[in-house]
């Protein structure tokens, strides 16, 4: 049975209570997005939350992504997969961190912090021989939604990625956005949150189509701190550093404001 606490994870102060769940199991990585959640554990074993409980996959990976572009996730080796017909296909090409969130495209990092992406034509491909296209640029950390791409850098600097498109994912332009983060998601409703080295969570505000890289960074008052965030469809999923699972539900009327 899950268990509902409040205010055990929010700081007293905030301008309302976030309802948080607490989830059973223990992950080093989540992915939420299309209204799919997907993640990993320390043994690299692959979960996908299903009727409200973990169903295990088979197979083994570092890093899994659910989103419009579908499952796809990266195995200790970097070797990447694409979950087809109920089974892993191992695709050409070699990242460390992938993301699905684009509109159909997908995008990711290798070992090298180099930055790679494939059109939509690719990954709607049956083929395992896939195109990718090359950025410039160096990021650790690299996710996409509706309204471009959002990534970090080895020295967590922020940086937002203009004219994505589902045929050119390439973009044109990187931005540099004040703040610091070790890792960022961009949710399928081009929400963006992240976290910075001291475990603490953060929210873009004002993000819209007009206005892409919105206006400042809200930091969202949890007395705990976390190494993972994820989010999609009115749910913020959580890591704590000790790997333990946080669903909170979020709305216009929940998020503290500075």
């Amino acid at each position: 049975m899950l268990h509902i606490i409040a205010l055990f994870l929010v700081c007293a102060g905030a301008a309302a209570e976030l309802q948080c769940t607490v989830i059973p199991g223990n992950l080093k990585q989540v992915d939420a997005g299309a209204g799919e959640v997907y993640g990993v554990n320390n043994e690299d074993t692959i979960y996908h939350w299903v009727n409200n409980n973990w169903k295990e996959i088979p197979g083994k990976l570092i890093h899994v992504t659910v989103g419009p572009a579908g499952v796809w996730g990266v195995n200790k080796n970097n070797n990447i997969y694409k979950f087809q017909d109920n089974n892993w296909m191992l695709v050409s090409g070699l990242l460390k961190q992938v993301d699905a969130g684009g509109n159909k495209f997908l995008s990711g990092a290798n070992g090298a912090d180099s930055i790679y992406c494939l059109d939509q034509g690719q990954t709607v491909s049956r083929s395992a021989a896939l195109l990718y296209t090359h950025l410039d640029g160096s990021l650790k950390y690299y996710s996409c939604g509706p309204f471009g791409c959002w990534g970090v850098n080895s020295n967590n600097n922020i940086y937002y990625r203009y004219n994505v498109k589902p045929t050119s994912c390439q973009g044109i332009q990187w931005q540099n956005i004040p703040g610091s983060l070790v890792m960022v998601e961009v949710g399928t409703d081009g929400s963006v949150y992240g976290v910075n080295s001291d475990g603490n969570v953060y929210y873009r505000e004002s993000i819209s189509a007009r206005n892409p890289i919105g206006t400042s960074w809200t930091k969202l008052d949890f007395c705990s701190k976390f190494r993972h965030v994820s989010y999609d469809d009115g749910y913020l999923w959580l890591l704590s550093e000790k790997g333990d699972i946080f669903r909170c539900k979020v709305n216009g009327s929940v998020i503290p404001t500075l």
